[in-house]
């Protein structure tokens, strides 16, 4: 994100994003998880 020009970039906690969805057993299996991203642009 910092390289397309955002600033003030975070990261949010893992989140489970395929609690209850087919491909579930995979995502655990190679522990796949969800990250929030919050940045700003300026200008």
């Amino acid at each position: 994100m910092q390289e397309i020009g955002f600033v003030d970039v975070q990261i949010g906690t893992p989140a489970d994003t395929f609690g209850g969805a087919s491909g579930e057993k995979n995502a655990r299996r190679f522990e796949v998880y969800g990250y929030p991203f919050l940045g700003r642009k300026p200008g």
